[in-house]
């Protein structure tokens, strides 16, 4: 059934490398609102700082976008009602930089490559994978290894 797409509790929301209209982030960010709606949002939350830093990139307030959201708006609207509605509207080189930094951020100081080790030993996946640089490396081992997937 559809709504079952929407139950996080089951499986985890879509990569944050995933891409909507060049954006990585996106569809994540919409996963975690409609599994919000529905009650099914498990250990996900809309709006968090992953979110936030979209949200801030187009000046859009997370309450106005899960409106849509709860609308029942398909991911292309989404996109659509995005872009008519950012306060700073983004060029397309402008998305794609966005896009290439964040899947490519890691820790750039030892303070924040602590806080990453830390961050990996409370997964279950833990931490000694030489493999994990950056934060969606952690998201995406988190997020499998939650659902049963082998470290």
């Amino acid at each position: 059934m559809a709504h079952d797409l929407y139950d996080l509790t089951q499986h985890p929301p879509r990569s944050p490398r995933v891409r909507l209209g060049g954006f990585v982030i996106l569809p994540r960010m919409i996963d975690k609102a409609r599994a919000t709606k529905a009650g099914k949002n498990g250990e996900y939350n809309y709006g968090c700082p992953l979110d936030a830093n979209v949200l801030d990139f187009l000046g859009v307030e997370a309450n106005a976008l899960k409106a849509q959201i709860d609308n029942g708006l398909g991911d292309g609207e989404i996109l659509a009602w995005l872009m008519a509605n950012a306060k700073k509207p983004r060029s397309g080189q402008e998305i794609a930089a966005f896009s290439a930094y964040h899947e490519q951020r890691a820790p750039s100081s030892p303070g924040s490559r602590a806080k990453m080790s830390d961050y990996q030993s409370s997964t279950p996946a833990g931490a000694k994978r030489d493999d994990i640089t950056t934060w969606f490396d952690v998201l995406d081992l988190d997020d499998h290894q939650s659902f049963g997937g082998k470290v």
